[in-house]
């Protein structure tokens, strides 16, 4: 909490233009009277340099504002941009002044890039993204759901980029946003995904429309964040793939969602039975490399053709009835899940491993079989951490590499 003037800023909106090399600032102004009295400035400064501001009239609750960042000064330079490789970002500072008087003052930050869908590549700044995904349950033995530290969530960032990951899909959990700071300065991809309501009635469609808005509108600003999943492997929408009021639900979630955000990529339902979806993905955790690539090459056809089940040994079809794949990306969000135990009971997918040669074994085989296979453009290996009886992540609970980050580094990077 922290205390406020009479008129202060309570929201921004924060849009990044690659191809105009521009900011669209949106601001929410909370004040006891507008007029031409009440004016807010924008500063944009990049790594101590001042880059550009602007000074509006605040004659509303919504202030709108335009910020170049073509030019350093009086020169033109080559914008950067933010990438995993290279997250750059830019200060933003804000004032309000009342009558002339300095008001309420709030610092902020943004990063130049774009997210889009061509074809069947998703682009980051016009440039293909391969996207090499750890799934993220963002678990802790002592304090559960709730990061012990900010220390904490740096550690778990930098050791997912150790093991030569680009991103992670956070599942079933809207992170403290400390954590998705953190992705912005470190560069980590983030998929944002809605933790499951348990059933489908009238009060969760109302709950989740509410809940789900209040989420994106929260963490919008966020260059790292580059897909939202509202729905997974039909939780809390159960009978998908004939029901039509819950088929109508996932289309009015997708349509809210672009409604505030038109640049990301929403799936919707992830895993199976898409209905309106930017991407289609797929969970698939046959154990071997082999009879995966052999079974997506001979049948991928017919698996978007939703005739045939998309796994060896699965039941479940991309696509709920009456919708068709339209030439979306395809991503693998969903494999491994290798359990290696180190002696520890628990469940994984599979058989558990009996050493650290098996799974490292394994573990190649289904990544290599994933990443050669031509329509993919990307995957989601199951998981950072274990997670009390699941032992299938790359680290046990306390953040433990069970096998040599650089063995599994070398594999995703190959």
């Amino acid at each position: 909490m922290e205390s406020v003037p009479e008129s202060y800023l309570s929201a921004l909106k924060l849009t990044p233009n690659l191809a105009q090399a521009s900011l669209a600032l949106e601001a929410q102004v909370e004040a006891v009277d507008y007029g031409q009295h009440l004016l807010l400035e924008a500063k944009v400064w990049h790594q101590g340099n001042f880059i550009a501001s602007t000074t509006v009239a605040v004659t509303g609750k919504h202030v709108k504002a335009q910020l170049s960042v073509a030019n350093v000064g009086e020169h033109e330079w080559s914008v950067p941009t933010w990438t995993p490789n290279n997250p750059q970002l830019y200060a933003l500072e804000l004032h309000l002044t009342e009558n002339g008087q300095e008001g309420d003052e709030v610092w902020s930050y943004f990063g130049m890039r774009e997210i889009r869908i061509e074809g069947r590549n998703v682009l980051l700044n016009g440039s293909p993204l391969y996207q090499r995904l750890i799934l993220d349950q963002g678990y802790w033995p002592d304090s559960h759901l709730t990061p012990p530290s900010e220390a904490a969530l740096i550690e778990d960032i930098e050791k997912i980029q150790r093991l030569g990951y680009n991103g992670v899909r956070k599942h079933q959990k809207i992170e403290d946003e400390r954590f998705l700071y953190w992705c912005d300065v470190k560069g980590l991809l983030v998929w944002s995904e809605f933790p499951a309501t348990y059933v489908f009635n009238d009060d969760a469609v109302e709950n989740v429309m509410r809940e789900w808005t209040e989420i994106v509108r929260q963490n919008y600003n966020h260059p790292a964040i580059i897909t939202w999943t509202p729905f997974n492997e039909s939780w809390g929408i159960p009978d998908i793939a004939e029901d039509k009021r819950q088929q109508r639900f996932t289309e009015a979630i997708y349509s809210l969602t672009k409604s505030i955000d038109p640049m990301r990529p929403v799936v919707c339902n992830d895993g199976w039975r898409h209905t309106v979806s930017d991407i289609i993905t797929l969970h698939d955790y046959e154990a071997s490399g082999e009879k995966l690539f052999a079974y997506y090459t001979k049948n991928h056809a017919a698996v978007l053709e939703n005739a045939l089940p998309y796994s060896v040994n699965g039941q479940f079809y991309p696509f709920a009835e009456g919708y068709g794949y339209r030439g979306q990306p395809i991503l693998i969000s969903e494999f491994g899940g290798i359990a290696f135990d180190n002696g520890e009971s628990g469940w994984g997918y599979g058989d558990k491993v009996a050493d650290k040669a098996a799974f490292v074994e394994r573990f190649d085989a289904i990544t290599s079989a994933v990443k050669r296979l031509d329509f993919c453009c990307g995957y989601c290996y199951t998981q950072v951490t274990d997670v009390q009886q699941e032992i299938n992540g790359l680290m046990d609970m306390e953040r433990n590499f069970k096998i040599e980050p650089e063995i599994i580094r070398e594999i995703n990077l190959r």
